[in-house]
């Protein structure tokens, strides 16, 4: 029935993303942010649709409080449980954080926060804020910019869906260079995955948060990042648009790798072009 011992525990213990937080109650969770979550014909009341959708579960005492999940995709700032749930956003004038003169300045940066939809399309405008954008006007005006948004997004979607959140202190961080770009997400690749079978092969960490985030639809205004209708599907393609997009604009293949088996780093190179001005756009 199972094909691992590993599998049948998963299957027993409640995930993460799933267990209740201590002291959080559901009115810390706001009406506008769970709601979108149900729909128009459902007449669940607000601990029935929450527990559906494994944004709240039963406490030790029996008393139902917000889960993870629940805080992070419906509370305005999921830091006051989960201080590490946030991305830090920096963008450095040069290709280095050391001190070396006007190249290390920072440029810009952000603590991005609020719910993990928001999280994400926060992050992408910071990085289209910051990316350099170069014109050309062989037919006609047509930018070209540093960075793909759509790897961008889908590189955020995957980082905020699959982190581990049970690491205390350890926070996304997205670093902007001026040739990469640098995304740390916490936590090792999840079950028998490993880096190199990442564009081929699915495995959810927290299973909840993903199925909200396929529920969180994409408003006109954020059309201009990606033309998904959706935060995420559940095809599993995230990987290989990231690696494909990036790969035709700058030339060089992204690439993955995990750091002390406890973080792991994506980098994505930036198109080699000349800016217009040294002023972000």
């Amino acid at each position: 029935m199972f094909d691992n011992v590993v599998d049948l525990i998963e299957k027993i213990k409640p995930r993460f993303d799933e267990q209740p937080v201590p002291g959080a109650v559901l009115d810390n969770l706001q009406p506008e942010l769970w709601q979108r979550f149900g729909t128009a014909r459902a007449k669940d009341s607000r601990e029935v649709l929450l527990d559906k959708l494994a944004m709240a579960r039963l406490d030790v005492d029996g008393v139902i409080r917000p889960a993870i999940a629940g805080v992070l995709m419906a509370s305005s700032d999921p830091r006051r449980w989960l201080p590490n749930a946030y991305i830090q956003a920096v963008a450095y004038r040069g290709t280095t954080v050391l001190p070396q003169g006007d190249d290390a300045y920072q440029i810009d940066a952000q603590d991005i926060t609020g719910p993990l939809d928001q999280q994400v399309l926060a992050a992408c405008h910071f990085v289209k804020k910051n990316m350099r954008v170069a014109a050309s006007k062989q037919t006609g005006r047509r930018d070209l910019p540093q960075f793909d948004l759509t790897a961008v997004f889908e590189a955020m979607v995957n980082t905020v869906a699959h982190r581990d959140y049970s690491i205390y202190g350890a926070k996304i961080r997205l670093r902007m260079f001026a040739d990469r770009l640098e995304l740390y997400s916490p936590g090792a690749i999840p079950n028998t995955m490993t880096v190199d079978s990442l564009p081929y092969r699915q495995a959810a960490r927290n299973e909840a948060i993903t199925s909200l985030l396929a529920k969180c639809s994409i408003t006109e205004q954020d059309r201009s990042i990606t033309d998904r209708s959706a935060m995420m599907d559940k095809r599993g393609e995230g990987v290989q648009i990231i690696l494909d997009l990036s790969e035709r604009l700058s030339g060089v293949r992204p690439s993955y790798r995990l750091i002390d088996e406890s973080e792991l780093l994506l980098v994505i190179s930036g198109a080699s072009i000349k800016p217009v001005s040294e002023t972000p756009l």
